[in-house]
């Protein structure tokens, strides 16, 4: 007798009449992205060349993980993204973690300094440090990292319009330790097409922003040759309102276009690629989200491989952050964030992670105080240290239902790759706003069924309780925008205005050429220029982007 045989008996004399007696939940079950789960898979339904599509940790095509050792080597790095307020307020909260046993510092900037103004713009007025750090200029920076390290710690920014002036102040400041920037490891973000799509913190229009980010490419293979010189992020993706499914096909849609871009400028894909690094979402559910990561890595490889001709193993292997899903966390009963957490970093490492940040549970309500952080790191090490999950290389495999949503994700994914090639590429369906509209039609629905009560929230559309939060809250201190002022003043008084604006015309005809405008903002950000100057004269040669309007 056959398996599908044995299933199919199975099916008739004993799960019907289960059923028949003690309904089930619901008529049919799903997934997040609509994939239809069956009461068990049966095994006649893994392919019977399993082990070619699984390979083992180390090699091709990396479903197993991309280190032959992964977690029994050392764990992922434990990153906490953080930074409010001042830079001295950020670099006290930085040591702090660091002093908690993170091994990794991410950096979260205020919005002004995400679309290239400082802090003294008006534009900035009401927003200096709300949401992250303001940065300015090198004094800045240079006070963010007092007595860190920077040849001793990894460091994640989540930069992407202005990536290359944070990369370039970074650079500085290192140097200013004595730290030469070949000893540098970290990410910046980078990623402007998922700017367009789903976050809007863009400044230039694609043309150039493509161009900033090849020249990064470029720059950092010569000299921060360990730097992951972007962060190709399905995270925003995700959290603007995709499935599991699009977040990988979106993701590696604008990774596609990255390597392409690359290439036209003469680079060779296998000196490049082992910079590039991504950034995805994990999300509640489970088991779905365990697969996703797993076929991103296989799928990832195989585009290497087939579409790109890499030889080199370092090029194919995919390498990513993870952080826990922030639209999931409730305002509604705050402790149960802990636990969706736990879920969303267990999924993470079970996944194969290379980097996490776990969210705090009160980040629904404010920015996170330092003992919701710290339960946040706790969460990480407790996974790591005391569950034993990480003892063994990819334990779910094998598991029918696993390497069943593996196959499924990866198989849409790949349609959906199709479709954006057919329409000549991830910037073309950008900007005809097919996947903006992807991604909303699946925000509509997920919403829809919450209100619908087909999805289940804790605490929001079932299991309410009248409640009177009691948490302590962090406070910003409100001067934090005067004293920016006041600082950059001091520094626009002292430096050198001459050679200021020597080095501004020196930008731009840069950015009206072709040469590579990394040395020069380097050199710009060591002379006291400040980022709204440098992004500002950008500006005035390159335009800024205007999102056109679908109807």
């Amino acid at each position: 007798m056959t398996e599908q045989t044995n299933y199919e008996n199975w099916q008739e004399k004993v799960y019907k009449p289960a059923i028949n007696k003690f309904p089930e939940r619901k008529a049919e079950f799903s997934t997040d992205s609509g994939i239809t789960l069956k009461p068990v898979i049966p095994a006649s339904e893994i392919p019977a060349d399993r082990e070619a599509s699984l390979g083992y940790p180390g090699e091709y095509p990396f479903t197993r993980g991309v280190q032959p050792t992964m977690y029994r080597g050392r764990f992922w790095t434990m990153r906490q993204y953080a930074g409010y307020s001042s830079a001295a307020e950020s670099n006290r909260r930085y040591r702090f973690l660091l002093e908690q046993g993170q091994t990794g510092l991410s950096v979260a900037f205020d919005l002004p300094t995400q679309i290239g103004y400082d802090a003294d713009d008006p534009i900035a007025l009401g927003e200096v440090g709300k949401v992250g750090v303001s940065i300015s200029s090198i004094e800045d920076m240079e006070t963010l990292f007092t007595k860190i390290p920077l040849d001793k710690v990894s460091t994640s920014m989540t930069i992407n319009a202005p990536a290359a002036v944070l990369l370039a102040m970074y650079i500085a400041v290192a140097k200013k330790q004595g730290v030469p920037s070949t000893a540098l490891r970290g990410t910046i973000q980078n990623d402007i097409l998922k700017e367009y799509i789903a976050r809007g913190t863009y400044i230039f229009p694609p043309s150039p922003s493509m161009r900033l980010i090849t020249d990064i490419f470029q720059y950092c293979q010569r000299e921060v040759p360990n730097w992951n010189t972007i962060s190709i992020s399905g995270y925003h993706i995700r959290e603007a309102g995709s499935t599991a499914v699009q977040e990988v096909a979106f993701t590696l849609a604008n990774a596609i276009a990255y390597i392409e871009a690359a290439i036209k400028t003469g680079m060779d894909v296998d000196k490049f690629a082992s910079q590039l690094s991504f950034f995805f979402n994990s999300h509640n559910n489970f088991l779905e989200e365990v697969a996703k990561f797993r076929a991103a890595r296989r799928l990832y490889a195989k585009i290497m491989k087939e579409r790109f001709g890499s030889k080199v193993a370092g090029s194919q292997k995919l390498r990513f952050h993870t952080q826990t899903a922030g639209s999931t966390l409730t305002a509604q009963q705050p402790e149960n964030n802990v636990v969706r957490v736990t879920l969303q970093a267990l999924a993470a490492v079970l996944g194969g992670t290379q980097s996490l940040h776990t969210n705090s549970m009160d980040e629904a309500l404010w920015l996170p105080t330092e003992k919701s952080v710290q339960v946040a790191l706790r969460t990480q090490q407790i996974i790591g240290y005391e569950s034993g999950v990480a003892d063994m290389i990819d334990p779910l495999a094998g598991s029918y239902m696993v390497e069943y949503l593996t196959d499924e994700i990866e198989k849409k994914a790949v349609e959906y790759l199709q479709k954006i090639d057919e329409m000549g590429g991830a910037l073309k369906a950008i900007e005809n706003g097919y996947i903006q509209g992807e991604i909303q039609n699946a925000a509509f629905g997920a919403q829809r069924r919450l209100e619908n009560r087909e999805d289940i929230v804790v605490g929001v559309n079932k299991f309410t309780v009248d409640e009177k939060i009691e948490l302590e809250s962090l406070k910003l201190d409100p001067k934090i925008e005067s004293e920016q002022r006041e600082r950059l003043a001091a520094l626009r008084a002292g430096r050198d205005n001459v050679l200021v604006e020597a080095l501004l015309e020196r930008l731009e005809n840069a950015a009206q050429g072709d040469e590579n405008t990394m040395p020069i903002i380097i050199e710009c950000v060591e002379n006291k220029l400040t980022l709204g100057e440098i992004c500002g004269r950008l500006r005035k040669v390159w335009g800024e982007y205007r999102a056109p309007t679908f109807i």
